[in-house]
This record gives C-alpha cells, sequence and structure tokens, in this order.
C-alpha cells in the first residue's frame, strides 16, 4: 500500500458523526505500560509489559448545532462512549477505536479569534484497537443487505482467534436492524457465506455505538462482509473488524 495523507478522515463518537467538527485529530496511542525490571547486574534498563491502556484524543471547532460537535462534549458524559477514526473511507482502510471515558473539553480562544476545544478519550478497559473497516465510511441501508467482501488474502486465510466489531448507527427508521459479519473461505464461490459466531448486534433500534467480540477461538474464514436483517427504511452506520491473529488478551 502507498503512502497517503491524513485527507478525507472521518471521526465517529458514540453514533454521531462528528467529521466535519473536527479540527486535528491530535493523538491516537496506547500499548501496554512498559515496567522497569532492570537488575542490578545489567548496565542498561530492562523493562516488561503492563497493562494495555489507549487514548484518542482531537481539537474541535465550536459548533453549538443539535448533534454537532458542542452538545456531544459539552454533556462531558460519565459513561463509556465509543470513538471511532476513520483513516479515510474506502474498504478495508485502517481505523482505530476507543471504549473509553471522555476527559476534559477544554477551549480555547486564539488571538486570530480562532475557538477551539481540546476533548479526550481515556480507554476503559480494552486500550486502541486498530483494525479495517468493513464499511465504506457511512453505509446506508434501506433494506436488508449483503455488503462487499474484504479480502484478507491467503497468507491469512482461516483465523480461529475469533474477532471484536465496533459498530456506529448514525440513523435509523423501522422496527430494528441487526447487523453482523459472515465469512466464506473463497468469496461464496463454492463456500457461502456464514454468520460468524458472535459477531452480531443483536437487534437495534436507536442511535448510538456498540462492541462486539466474539469467542477467542471462533473461526473467521478469508473473506467477510457485513450483512444487515430486520425491519426498516434507512440505516446509516459504520462497522470496523478487529480480526486477531492470536489469541488476545484484556
Amino acid at each position: 500500500m502507498a503512502k497517503s495523507s491524513g485527507l478525507g478522515d472521518r471521526l465517529f463518537v458514540a453514533g454521531y458523526n462528528l467529521s466535519g467538527d473536527i479540527n486535528a485529530i491530535d493523538n491516537v496511542g496506547g500499548g501496554p505500560a512498559a515496567l522497569d525490571a532492570t537488575g542490578i547486574d545489567k548496565s542498561a534498563n530492562e523493562r516488561m509489559a503492563g497493562l494495555r491502556d489507549g487514548r484518542l484524543e482531537a481539537t474541535s471547532f465550536f459548533n453549538p448545532a443539535a448533534g454537532a460537535a458542542h452538545p456531544r462534549f459539552a454533556a462531558l458524559p460519565t459513561t463509556d462512549q465509543i470513538v471511532t477514526y476513520c483513516r479515510g473511507t474506502t474498504l478495508g482502510n485502517a481505523v482505530a477505536s476507543c471504549v473509553g471515558k471522555q476527559i476534559g473539553y477544554d477551549g480555547k480562544r486564539g488571538a486570530d479569534g480562532s475557538f477551539t476545544f481540546s476533548v479526550s478519550a481515556q480507554a476503559n478497559g480494552y486500550g486502541v484497537e486498530w483494525g479495517e473497516q468493513l464499511t465504506a465510511g457511512i453505509r446506508s441501508d434501506t433494506a436488508a443487505a449483503n455488503g462487499s467482501s474484504l479480502d484478507y488474502g491467503a497468507a491469512v486465510g482461516t483465523t480461529a482467534f475469533g474477532l471484536q466489531m465496533y459498530v456506529h448507527l448514525f440513523a435509523f427508521t423501522g422496527t430494528s436492524v441487526t447487523i453482523k459479519i459472515q465469512s466464506s473461505t473463497d468469496d461464496g464461490g463454492g463456500d457461502a457465506f456464514a454468520d460468524i459466531t458472535g459477531a452480531t448486534t443483536g437487534a437495534l433500534t436507536t442511535i448510538g455505538a456498540t462492541r462486539v467480540a466474539t469467542a477467542t477461538n471462533a473461526s473467521v474464514e478469508r473473506y467477510l462482509r457485513v450483512v444487515t436483517t430486520g425491519t426498516f427504511s434507512d440505516a446509516q452506520f459504520s462497522v470496523q473488524v478487529v480480526r486477531n491473529l492470536a489469541t488476545p488478551t484484556f
């Protein structure tokens, strides 16, 4: 894959597309804490991995419109928020998500007249998880549908370590929508796409976001796609998949 800029990116927060109100993504970070384990017989530091952590930080413009950045961030929610950063909006592009607590909403009025805010999501339980977009940015379905597939290649093939999925539902009209991931060994040629056990949101009815994890020994085949079922006339959503190539621990 060629190098790319950060043009055309997206930021989703708890089922709201706040991309147009975001000035910059300031930090997408995480990983285990480095624990000092240096023996007295060593001449350099030794370290081992400690607790996993993560954060996703951004600079926001002031937009008080309904559903925009200010009413979302100014509420300073105490419950977990799912924040997702999309590198572009192409199927298979990189994407990072964080289940975290919102820390701060600090405003700064610049000498040039600008008015921006700094906001941070500090991970709660899982750290930051990088994966792939299984929808090209935001997908809109007007009825139950099968999405385009993503090929992980023969080198990955079938894995046996499960996956995590992050789903944002931005708009919905209808009774309910269920969003799930299916897999196939050959893109449905001879091996029909089938549900991955546990890779489903269950019935959704309202705007919001959720993280779903399968069993860590669930089988995941080479090709993945997103499928919607239910009774609805409008469902606008995005899906990220984190495919585990080894047994994950949280």
